[in-house]
């Protein structure tokens, strides 16, 4: 209980100040090359819904062209078509999630929790909010990305979200930041997981 209510939180801001501090620099070079290699903005900007299913904008580098359809990408037929070759690289490395330390700083998010969604993922949101998933901040990775991501189902997914709300502790967060480095330099799902991950262009 203390480390849900209060460790938590200390430890997510303690490690993403650190690591935006120490990645600054990187950083402006991504956001640079991004800048360079296609028309648009640096930053891919969506409203996803956080804890207590409370908007909030997260922020990811475009991967993207900027005529890519606003549609949902699991709607596109050819969206490599519209992914940029810098694009291609940070998603398959996720590399373009790295701006989502921001939002952990702000308080929007945290490194483990469910997969922070947009409008275009109702269903979810709506199965979260019934069994309690909703109640932990949302995470760049968590327990439903290390069982499958988008290779499995929705109620699937929401169903591991409420199982990491229900049993949310150290030792789980632990397990499964190392589980997901893993899967990271492995790149095991990581493309599709990213190609499919939200509304818009991103």
């Amino acid at each position: 209980m203390v480390y849900r209510r209060f460790l938590k939180r200390f430890f997510d801001l303690l490690l993403a100040l650190f690591l935006f501090l120490i990645l600054l620099l990187p950083l402006g070079i991504i956001a640079l090359i991004v800048k360079l290699t296609s028309k648009g903005p640096i930053l891919f900007i969506q409203e996803r819904y956080g804890r207590n299913s409370i908007p909030f904008k997260l922020y990811k580098f475009r991967s993207m062209i900027d005529a890519a359809p606003e549609i949902s990408n699991s709607n596109f037929s050819n969206i490599q078509n519209y992914i940029t070759p810098f694009g291609m690289f940070i998603r398959k490395t996720s590399i373009d999630e790295l701006p989502q330390l921001w939002n952990i700083i702000k308080g929007d998010m945290s490194f483990i929790g469910p997969r922070p969604l947009a409008i275009t993922d109702d269903k979810v949101l709506r199965l979260r909010k019934i069994n309690g998933a909703d109640s932990v901040f949302p995470g760049i990775s968590g327990l439903a990305q290390v069982n499958g991501r988008n290779n499995i189902t929705d109620e699937e997914k929401a169903l591991y979200d409420a199982k990491y709300a229900a049993k949310l502790s150290f030792h789980l967060d632990m397990l499964l930041i190392f589980e997901t480095i893993v899967s990271v330099i492995g790149r095991k799902g990581v493309f599709n997981d990213n190609v499919f991950d939200s509304k818009k262009k991103g």
